[in-house]
């Protein structure tokens, strides 16, 4: 018992560790892009967990948007889903240096989620699961059907795409999901995330 004890205080030692030291490029991404990240802090662990509750090895390959400093990126990896098989979207330069020091088994790629139909990813209908980390309420609607296209033209029959958001709603349009064939549902709320957040599963109707 007091070895656990003493590893426990250890570990949370580290993650304080890791917050403060993921605090400094996130505020850098969010002035050089406020709208890009729109945030100025990391998610927290509580959010991971909500938004990774449902993904397991059975939802592999999982593909992440916007991973920023990787906190999804281990809960994921944390959920059963090995690294050979999540592929990481992220458009930010400095945070796609930070991921491959830290998940230097994960591929990252770098650019937009809309914008990606060249690049192959696990392939049209396989993957179980995309995480979303993107600010998509802040986004433009053309650019929110991109998005939810590339996730959908990846994700198969039953997959899900899971998004988060600090707002009172579904951050995508109604339009937006009539139009692509979606529904969206809240699966969970985090009061104890800075800001609070809300955590949306978006499926084929």
């Amino acid at each position: 018992m007091p070895n656990q004890a003493v590893e426990r205080k250890a570990q949370s030692k580290l993650a304080r560790q890791a917050a403060r030291a993921d605090l400094l490029p996130f505020l850098r991404a969010w002035i050089a892009a406020p709208l890009r990240v729109a945030a100025i802090a990391p998610s927290g662990p509580a959010l991971a967990r909500a938004i990774t509750a449902e993904i397991s090895a059975a939802s592999m390959p999982v593909i992440e948007f916007g991973p920023g400093t990787g906190v999804f990126t281990q809960a994921i990896l944390d959920a059963g889903v090995t690294a050979d098989q999540l592929i990481m979207i992220e458009a930010g330069a400095d945070f796609a240096a930070l991921l491959r020091t830290r998940f230097p088994a994960v591929r990252i790629v770098e650019g937009s989620a809309g914008a990606l139909h060249d690049v192959p990813l696990f392939g049209a209908g396989k993957v179980g699961a995309v995480v979303s980390g993107l600010p998509i309420l802040s986004m433009p609607k053309p650019v929110v059907l991109a998005i939810l296209d590339t996730a959908f033209s990846e994700l198969r029959p039953g997959g899900a795409m899971y998004q988060f958001t600090y707002g009172f709603r579904c951050p995508v349009a109604d339009s937006v999901l009539d139009a692509l064939g979606l529904k969206a549902s809240r699966t969970a709320t985090v009061l104890v995330n800075a800001p609070p957040a809300s955590v949306y599963k978006i499926e084929r109707k």
